[in-house]
């Protein structure tokens, strides 16, 4: 019990520590600069702790439930009890792991779902667009990407093959589909591959590719186990593009 309130006090005081330079900033702009009465300052001061509070019981979260779990999730779906092995003695292959890709692409899209920056973005989209923006389907379309990139990028773990590859030939699709996408959804596609590496997502996704790392034989956590969230934030550009420009073709088809 002491522990746990240790733990606590200093996640208290590093996330007390890490808010301070940016009230400051915003109260110094606000006095110093702008000199200008704060309105509701109540208000702030009451959402500054709400804040503090909310920043401190979300990293408490992740060290007791969202870390441990995604390594637990990837410790057991590479398990030998689990994995479909060859019994003639040949090497393990890549398509003995199918658990940890559904896993995977579950994972990505279910946490993307639910990524608040996203909804957010969403709802804003919509707005600005009059409605022509779907709030569902823009969500959706991030989320496939999402689910895509990790189930690929926990290949790369398994196989070992080097990350630059994938982001590098990645990127080569963007261009493209940037010379050919809806120039209204260009942006908001570059930005929905941001807004997907935030709260919800990045804490398994994180844990899940050092899982894989640790637990598969010729791997190295510190070399392996990062990077799916580059995957993460790179294919949501891919799947929005697409979908404006499937939305664009089924239009032109009807009309």
């Amino acid at each position: 019990m002491n522990e746990a309130l240790q733990h606590f006090l200093s996640v208290l005081t590093g996330t007390i520590l890490d808010v301070l330079p940016i009230a400051g900033i915003l109260f110094g702009f606000q006095f110093l600069v702008l000199r200008r009465p704060l309105k509701n300052t109540k208000e702030v001061l009451f959402g500054f702790l709400l804040v503090l509070v909310g920043l401190v019981l979300f990293l408490e979260g992740l060290d007791l439930a969202l870390f441990p779990l995604g390594e637990l999730m990837a410790n057991q779906l590479t398990s030998p009890e689990l994995l479909n092995l060859p019994t003639d003695g040949s090497a393990v292959k890549w398509h003995h792991y199918f658990w940890v890709y559904l896993f995977a692409a579950s994972i990505g899209f279910s946490t993307t779902i639910a990524e608040p920056s996203l909804i957010a973005v969403a709802i804003k989209a919509n707005q600005v667009s009059a409605g022509a923006i779907s709030q569902w389907g823009l969500r959706i379309a991030v989320a496939i990407g999402v689910a895509v990139g990790i189930a690929l990028g926990s290949y790369r773990i398994i196989t070992g093959t080097p990350l630059h590859w994938y982001i590098m030939s990645g990127y080569v699709v963007v261009i493209v589909q940037t010379l050919f996408a809806p120039r209204s959804i260009i942006a908001l596609a570059y930005d929905s591959g941001g807004v997907t590496t935030s709260t919800v997502t990045v804490p398994l996704v994180a844990a899940l590719g050092l899982g894989l790392s640790s637990n598969i034989p010729g791997r190295n956590p510190m070399l392996d186990g990062f990077g799916l969230i580059a995957f993460a934030s790179l294919f949501p550009i891919m799947s929005v593009m697409a979908y404006a420009q499937l939305s664009e073709w089924r239009s032109k088809r009807q009309n």
